[in-house]
């Protein structure tokens, strides 16, 4: 096998894995050989789709859930960024809030969900807020440990050139933690979907979470596996534009 493939090379590659893949699965699916109530055929998932966007139910329970994780994924990580660096630049700040990260860090999203209907009812904002508290605490670690792995060499440097506290904020502790803060909220990201997808599971009338379980309740297992295959597209498409931002964001970083 070649030591070293190009770029165009690996695309062909995924490429015809997923065609041989999905061809392996739809013909084995012809065949009988899987009951199609438990692993439906990727045509039938296409047919379900095509009746589903006819009837304008795809495209919003969708959108339904990519603006419930963004809007929430979004005021977490603009609260969880500068409390994070905050407390990884402080030995005080992290005595003292230490004990609660650490108590909040365990409880996954689906703990919250009772008390969050208790407070907000069925509503988007009790979406946001389990977005929120499901991926706050493990997002503040991220940024915590990112900002304590600074090398404290550039920080004695900069105060010996007479850089004040913001100063070093600023210009060595944001742009050296930045790379390291930015992968993580990639990977909180992911777990932001499987908040809301347990948020809409429970308690919603749209959005993936309650397409898959409206699904499953009437034995449309096509349905369930729409739902299964958008939620990881729309995370891809997500995930693309992340990339796109952090290159332009981070330049010294290619």
């Amino acid at each position: 096998m070649p030591s070293k493939i190009g770029k165009g090379g690996a695309l062909l590659i995924s490429l015809a894995s997923v065609f041989l893949f999905v061809a392996g699965w739809e013909i084995v699916c012809r065949m009988g050989v899987i009951e199609p109530l438990f692993m439906p055929a990727p045509s039938r998932i296409l047919w379900r789709a095509q009746k589903m966007i006819e009837a304008g139910t795809l495209l919003q329970h969708t959108l339904a859930s990519a603006r419930r994780v963004m809007v929430g994924f979004m005021v977490s990580s603009l609260v969880a960024i500068p409390v994070g660096i905050l407390i990884g630049s402080s030995r005080f700040l992290k005595a003292i809030f230490d004990p609660f990260i650490t108590l909040l860090r365990p409880l996954p999203s689906m703990s919250w969900i009772p008390l969050s209907l208790l407070w907000l009812g069925i509503s988007e904002t009790q979406k946001y807020s389990i977005v929120f508290m499901g991926s706050f605490a493990p997002s503040l670690l991220y940024i915590i440990e990112a900002t304590k792995n600074i090398d404290p060499l550039l920080i004695r440097a900069a105060r010996n050139l007479g850089a004040s506290q913001v100063d070093v904020m600023r210009e060595v502790i944001l742009p050296g933690a930045l790379p390291q803060i930015i992968a993580g909220l990639k990977v909180m990201l992911g777990i932001a979907w499987t908040c809301i997808i347990s948020a809409e599971l429970v308690a919603a009338r749209e959005g993936l979470g309650f397409m898959i379980m409206n699904g499953k309740e009437y034995f449309q297992t096509d349905t369930v596996m729409l739902g299964m295959v958008l939620i990881s597209l729309t995370v891809m498409i997500i995930d693309l534009v992340f990339r796109r931002f952090e290159r332009k964001l981070l330049p010294w970083t290619r």
